[in-house]
C-alpha cells in the first residue's frame, strides 16, 4: 500500500493546524488532533498541506496536497476523509501527518475574536505604555484564555500572564502587533 498524493509547494501563508493521529474506521476516514479548541479552518478549507511526521515512520517525504472531501466533528475530535484515501490502511501510512492550511482560507473572525497565531509575537503594554513582554503562546485554562509573555528582567529571560478577557485586555491592534492591557509589571 503506499500513497498517492501530489508533491505541492507549502503556501507562503501556511500555519500548521493539527496533525492526523490515526486511521478511523474501514472506508479511509482519518482522526485529526487540531491544535486548537475551535478548528474552524479545518473545516473552511478544502486543501490540506501534509508533511511528515517529526517522529516515527515516514510514509512520504516533502510537502503534499490533499484534497479533503469532508470534516466534521466527532466526539472529542475531528475526522476527514479524502478521495484520494480509498480505506484504513492507506488512511494508516498517515498518521502522524502534520497539517498545515493556507491563512487565507481560515473563516474571518467575528468582532473582538482572533486566531490565536495572529496574537504570538505581539507586543503587550500597559496604559501607562510600559512594555510588559511579547505574547510567547497562549493557555487555553477552562473557562478562560491566558497570554503568556516572554520579557527579560535583568537579563534573565522571565515569563508572565496576563487572561485575554475584557477587564484585563483594553485593546489589540493586529496591524501595529501591539496588546494594551490594563496591568502592571509588577503584578
Amino acid at each position: 500500500m503506499t500513497l498517492d498524493l501530489e508533491s505541492a509547494e507549502l503556501p507562503a501563508d501556511a500555519i500548521e493546524v493539527g496533525r492526523i493521529a490515526d486511521a478511523w474506521g474501514i472506508k479511509g476516514w482519518f482522526k485529526v488532533l487540531p491544535y486548537s479548541a475551535s478548528p474552524e479552518a479545518l473545516f473552511s478549507s478544502k486543501r490540506w498541506f501534509l508533511q511528515p511526521a517529526e517522529r516515527g515512520a515516514k510514509t512520504f517525504s516533502g510537502t503534499v496536497l490533499l484534497k479533503i472531501k469532508e470534516a466534521k466533528e466527532h466526539s472529542d475530535s475531528v475526522v476527514a476523509t479524502s478521495v484520494a484515501v480509498p480505506d484504513r490502511n492507506t488512511a494508516e501510512l498517515l498518521k502522524g501527518a502534520r497539517i498545515f492550511v493556507s491563512r487565507a482560507s481560515f473563516p474571518t473572525p467575528e468582532t473582538d475574536e482572533y486566531y490565536w497565531v495572529d496574537l504570538i509575537g505581539l507586543d503587550v503594554v500597559n496604559r501607562e505604555g510600559v512594555a510588559l513582554g511579547a505574547v510567547r503562546e497562549l493557555l487555553h485554562t477552562g473557562p478562560q484564555t491566558v497570554l503568556v509573555l516572554a520579557y527579560e528582567e535583568e537579563g534573565k529571560a522571565k515569563e508572565r500572564m496576563i487572561p485575554f478577557v475584557s477587564a484585563y485586555i483594553d485593546t489589540v491592534d493586529l496591524a501595529g502587533r501591539r496588546i494594551t492591557a490594563d496591568w502592571q509589571s509588577d503584578y
